[in-house]
């Protein structure tokens, strides 16, 4: 799901009946006095510099931009390691991933303001002549309405307002009518019937050519959505009905945004992620700001700048105080339960709060925006991208990154807020990791695993709606620009909507008055309204002051707001709860406190749920902490460099690659190339790494046969064809059950895409040479040739969207299916001890176990915690720690069923008690 940051405008209340002149010159004022204001925390970057970096953007989003219009178009989306388009029903089905595709050239009509927003105009108004030549909208394909919305029908509304912007200027677009909008207006209609229930929620998916619940339609049963996917659709829905006049757009998306209002909860004022369509029930109780929830909140600050309804400001506020109150711990934003907000819902945050910081400025809130954006910014250090999810002490919990462009938005906004040019090196440091590790010759390709390096064949629409575009804007002047900027808001995918829309066709009744907002301290609404004496101290290093704790805060402190602390336990001396990491069954304290919890009081009973899931989590860590971590097969010789790197699962036999050097070497096909007898050609892969087909006999006998005619390594590619990691879990390779000490190579498999590329590339260039690695390495750019043609054989693996599924190993003969999938460990093995291989280097940015043993766990490990946990004893924090349960201890099964048991039985007090 893709967010975007806000365009101009404040929070301040402003009297309903008030014109927007007032609403538009309190926003001017905004901006005019944030960006005047310059901390002295980095020094200043000299304008030809941004220029360099404005171009390279430019340079950028041309290799993404053209690579798409050559190997994709008419396609939704590029693959970039296969350089082809992804057509919906002609790859292998990715899941809920693939309901953004609609058959209708998604990533052109996701680009087009970027176009003009990049001063290419002549390709914005090629690229309109093609969207109105070429896409269909009616067509038989089950899209989220979610997604089309704020991709295709804002991509068309924000080229819509760009193109009669150009047409007034009298250059280009003169001939022009109106065509986005007309199209914009018939998908407005086509999404119309989701909203047929009876809450006014709309359905989460559509038939564009047959509506909802029609056989043929093939949806319309689902009975949840998310709360983002109901309640992120006023702004477009809004323009449509500003821009054309048909008020019932926006009436719908009011009507949706009423009903999510209304069934907040009333004592936290936090809603939940996921939300019944019909009867308004609550699914999913957890609520935060990330996926699933966070362009909620977004709308509605943004509803009240585009719309000058000041009755989504007061929710805005309402939700905001609750946010700051129960989710926000500095630096971090956890999820909590609606209807026990004190209590932490988990102990990982996903990427998608990265826009929060931003959403922050927009308010006004400076401080907080700065904490949060510096905490992400350190993990991205940690790990060149921002894994999909992390963990409170900073671990990897998900680790694939599909670019997303969150961040950059928050760094852009935190930039024009503060003037600070701190900002500008954050953004040149995106730049740099999205040309080193993500850059392909056939576009930007998704990283599979940020710890590995290995890359996904995706390039998401989104990547060229948002990201250039706040990279662009990051390092341009308002003289770069060919319009004003400042006379727009960004949407949640950056499209640009003019706020001149607040004062045209204002038929809709803007108050709620079934609605009782909840009366808020004065305080809440101390940030509404630009006020730098507040924003900005007389401290020139206001922001600096604000960062420099934070420096260190993910390799070896522990943030002062991870762990939730009764305040009123701690002034009464109390001790603080047991945590799952220290509990030890042989400690009678420890037991003790055990039988307490649940029984004593409500505050017990929540220390009883934390424990249980904290315990839960941490046996489910053990367990994937014992299994092997997927390898990495990067292609190093010419025309590659090092840009492919292929997702690999390992072998339970042979050389460890995590303990020992990567092993480096041309690849050559054995023969037989099923590699069960003898090879008949071992002067071919003497000295070499030796390609061998699944099948036919077990992976140790393999290993053997290939080690016996000298091979130095081995990777065995799967034989049934078309399977890949993007659709299949990988495994780990088991041995024959005898002993496989004798087998002394590292052995490596690869599903049949993968291998597939080396195998083409072979057949293109002969000699082909590789690097076997726990993660892949750092490229040389001295070496390194970028402007060599690329070629549908310059490809890489196409990696999971979603995470894998716990590892198990396969069994005795590798002829079996690979039923027996394999999980990353949230924390990479240690990377080789290797000598450097000539033009790569070990990555020096992914994270290790070194690492890890540094940085903080969930909580008694802090050696500070506002200074009231000085009595406890500093530990060293164990990266997989052992419980020791004792001779006679219940077995972990067992005690984790009761558990279990246990918060079910809780889950009921709680719903009884509501």
């Amino acid at each position: 799901m893709s967010k975007a940051g806000g365009g101009r405008g404040c929070g301040c209340r402003v009297p309903q009946r008030a014109s927007w002149s007032l609403v538009a010159a309190t926003a001017a004022l905004y901006l005019m006095l944030a960006t005047s204001v310059c901390t002295a925390g980095a020094a200043p970057m000299s304008r030809e510099e941004k220029q360099k970096l404005g171009n390279q953007v430019l340079e950028m989003f041309d290799h993404a931009y053209g690579n798409y219009m050559e190997h994709a178009y008419p396609a939704d989306e590029l693959m970039p390691l296969t350089c082809r388009g992804r057509v919906r029903g002609q790859e292998p089905s990715r899941g809920d991933v693939d309901d953004a595709l609609g058959k209708f050239s998604l990533t052109l009509i996701d680009s087009l303001d970027t176009l003009v927003v990049l001063n290419k105009t002549k390709e914005f108004e090629d690229a309109v002549r093609k969207v109105l030549r070429d896409v269909n909208l009616d067509n038989d394909v089950v899209v989220s309405v979610f997604e089309t919305n704020i991709r295709v029908l804002g991509g068309l509304l924000g080229g819509h307002s760009l193109a009669i912007m150009l047409k007034e200027k009298g250059e280009y677009m003169q001939w022009y009518n109106d065509e986005l909008l007309q199209m914009a207006k018939q998908l407005g209609y086509k999404l119309l019937p989701a909203f047929n229930t009876t809450s006014g929620l709309p359905y989460p998916r559509i038939n564009l050519k047959f509506g909802i619940r029609k056989p043929e339609a093939r949806t319309g049963t689902e009975t949840d959505t998310c709360t983002a996917c109901a309640g992120t659709l006023i702004l477009e829905f809004a323009a449509l009905s500003r821009f054309t006049g048909a008020t019932v757009f926006e009436e719908y998306a009011r009507k949706a945004l009423d009903f999510l209002w209304e069934k907040r909860q009333r004592s936290s004022n936090l809603v939940g992620v996921t939300i019944n369509i019909h009867t308004g029930d609550w699914v999913r109780k957890d609520s935060g700001v990330g996926a699933g929830i966070d362009s909620y909140y977004e709308y509605l600050l943004k509803a009240y700048v585009l719309l000058g309804d000041d009755s989504f400001l007061e929710r805005f506020n309402t939700h905001y105080d609750a946010i700051m109150r129960y989710i926000s711990q500095p630096p971090l934003l956890l999820d909590v339960h609606i209807h026990k907000p004190m209590l932490n819902a988990r102990t990982w945050m996903d990427a998608l709060l990265a826009f929060f910081p931003g959403l922050q400025v927009l308010k006004g809130d400076i401080r907080p925006a700065i904490e949060t954006h510096e905490m992400l910014y350190q993990v991205i250090k940690k790990h060149n991208f921002l894994p999909e999810a992390f963990t409170t002490d900073f671990r990897v919990h998900w680790a694939q990154h599909p670019l997303r462009p969150e961040f950059a938005e928050s760094t852009y906004f935190l930039y024009k807020a503060t003037g600070d040019p701190y900002y500008l090196e954050v953004g040149k440091t995106l730049i740099e990791n999205l040309n080193k590790y993500a850059r392909v010759p056939c576009g930007f390709a998704a990283m599979k695993d940020v710890r590995t390096g290995s890359h996904e064949d995706r390039m998401d629409s989104f990547f060229l709606a948002e990201m250039f575009k706040y990279l662009y804007l990051l390092f341009a002047d308002k003289e770069d620009i060919i319009f004003d900027i400042e006379d727009y808001i960004f949407t949640t995918e950056a499209h640009l909507l003019p706020l001149w829309l607040s004062t045209t066709n204002r038929s809709i009744s803007k108050k709620n008055t079934t609605s009782e907002y909840t009366e808020l301290d004065d305080s809440n609404f101390d940030w509404t309204c630009p006020n730098t004496q507040i924003l900005f101290p007389n401290d020139p290093l206001y922001a600096q002051s604000i960062r420099e704790p934070l420096k260190n805060v993910v390799d070896k402190s522990c943030p002062r707001g991870i762990i939730r602390v009764r305040e009123e336990s701690f002034r009464s001396g109390a001790k603080p709860p047991l945590r799952a990491r220290d509990f030890m069954a042989t400690n009678p304290e420890h037991l003790e406190i055990l039988k307490k919890m649940g029984a004593a009081s409500s505050v017990d009973a929540e220390d009883g749920l934390r424990f249980m899931q904290e315990m839960i989590e941490l046996s489910s860590q053990q367990q994937k902490e014992q299994q092997l971590p997927p390898r990495a097969v990067q292609i190093i010789s010419h025309p590659f460099f090092g840009r492919v790197v292929l997702t690999a699962g390992p072998a339970q036999f042979g050389l460890d690659l995590s303990k020992h050097k990567e092993t480096r070497g041309f690849v050559a096909s054995s023969k037989p190339y099923n590699g069960c007898s003898e090879l008949t050609n071992p002067e071919a892969v003497m000295g070499k790494i030796a390609l061998i087909q699944r099948g036919q006999c077990m992976f140790a006998e393999k290993a053997r046969n290939i080690q016996n005619a000298g091979a130095i390594g081995g990777i065995v590619i799967d034989d049934n064809e078309g399977s890949s990691s993007d659709t299949a879990p990988l495994f780990q390779m088991a041995g024959d059950g005898k002993d496989t000490d004798d087998i002394k190579i590292p052995m490596l498999f690869l599903f049949s895409k993968e291998g597939s590329i080396i195998l083409d590339a072979i057949r293109e260039h002969e000699q082909v040479e590789v690097l076997l690695s726990d993660k892949a390495r750092d490229r040389d750019p001295e070496v390194e040739n970028e402007d060599q043609p690329s070629s549908e054989n310059d490809s890489q693996n196409q990696s999971a969207e979603q995470m894998l599924p716990l590892p198990q190993t396969v069994g005795l003969a590798d002829q079996e299916s690979p039923g027996n999938p394999l999980e990353s460990p949230s924390e990479p093995p240690s990377p080789a001890d290797s000598e450097e291989a000539a033009g790569f280097a070990p990555s020096e940015q992914i994270s290790s176990p070194t690492e890890t043993q540094e940085t903080a766990g969930l909580d008694g490990e802090c050696t500070d915690l506002d200074n009231q946990l000085q009595d406890q004893p500093e530990t060293e924090e164990d990266p997989s720690p052992n419980v020791s349960w004792g001779t006679k201890a219940q077995p972990m099964d067992s005690i984790l069923a009761d558990w279990n048991e246990d918060i079910e039985a809780f889950e009921m007090m709680e719903k009884d008690e509501l």
